[in-house]
């Protein structure tokens, strides 16, 4: 059994269920935000399934110099606290450097560890330091075993509020795989798992300029990896996929997302 993770009134971990990490991959604009967060909100609500919303306020890992990239710190950390004070909801956003964690910190639930940046020593023991709940993003390059080094890394600050996300491992020239025996590994480590389905059907720079992905494939490992017994699964959603300014073809559309988290409870059920 893993360790439980307290994010507010959300509990990580321990058996405790599948949480629920969702939202756009990066903030395109406030009323977007509001109300995508709204819908993941009342449909989470609706099942009984804990909710923290996650976007993105700068995505500073983009494979092009012309990709979108976000309305930057400060414009995105207002439209995230303004989502987090008008709907009492969690916070999780990746944060790419150390001069940005101070301001951060003021807003989010959850420092997000890009995955990456997950070997980045400094870097992540000064996100420990904040005593906030730490998601680390396995990097795609890194076998499960290799994530205790970094738990260690953030365990000597004294913090362990720790989560892992698996988002796929590197499997030949701009694909991923997942292996879901990483979870049980990772997991066997003592720290609630993630799985984050959209980013594990990613194809990295997939289309020349700009990642490519395979959404077809999210509803059936979500499936997979909640029935092998992830802690909870991480999906990115937005209105129009088609149209989404990052990360579109990997991301899913809020009607199939409904769809898909009923399917979770389901499974939920079963297992139970």
């Amino acid at each position: 059994m893993t360790k439980i993770i307290d994010i507010g009134r959300i509990k990580v971990g321990g058996g405790k269920g599948i949480v629920l990490i969702a939202g756009p991959c990066v903030i395109e604009s406030a009323q977007m935000c509001l109300s995508v967060a709204a819908r993941l909100k009342t449909m989470a609500k609706a099942l009984g399934m804990p909710f923290i919303f996650k976007a993105s306020y700068d995505k500073a890992n983009r494979t092009s110099l012309e990709s979108f990239r976000g309305p930057g710190l400060v414009k995105g950390l207002e439209i995230l606290k303004k989502v987090k004070k008008d709907l009492g909801i969690p916070i999780l956003s990746d944060v790419h450097c150390r001069e940005e964690i101070a301001k951060a910190k003021s807003v989010l639930d959850i420092i997000q560890i890009p995955a990456f940046l997950c070997r980045q020593t400094d870097f992540v023991l000064d996100c420990a330091k904040t005593g906030l709940a730490i998601n680390i993003k396995k990097g795609q390059f890194l076998a499960p075993w290799d994530i205790a080094p970094i738990i260690k890394k953030i365990e000597s600050t004294g913090n362990r509020r720790i989560i892992i996300t698996e988002r796929g491992f590197t499997f030949g020239y701009n694909n991923l795989v997942s292996d879901f025996r990483s979870l049980k590994i990772i997991q066997d480590l003592g720290y609630p798992v993630i799985y984050d389905a959209t980013h594990s059907v990613q194809l990295p720079s997939g289309k020349g300029c700009s990642s490519g992905g395979e959404r077809r494939f999210v509803p059936a490992l979500t499936r997979a990896a909640v029935a092998f017994g992830c802690d909870g699964i991480f999906l990115e959603t937005h209105p129009k996929p088609e149209e989404a300014l990052c990360d579109g073809p990997n991301s899913v559309s809020l009607t199939e997302l409904e769809k898909l988290l009923k399917e979770v409870k389901k499974i939920q059920e079963v297992l139970k």
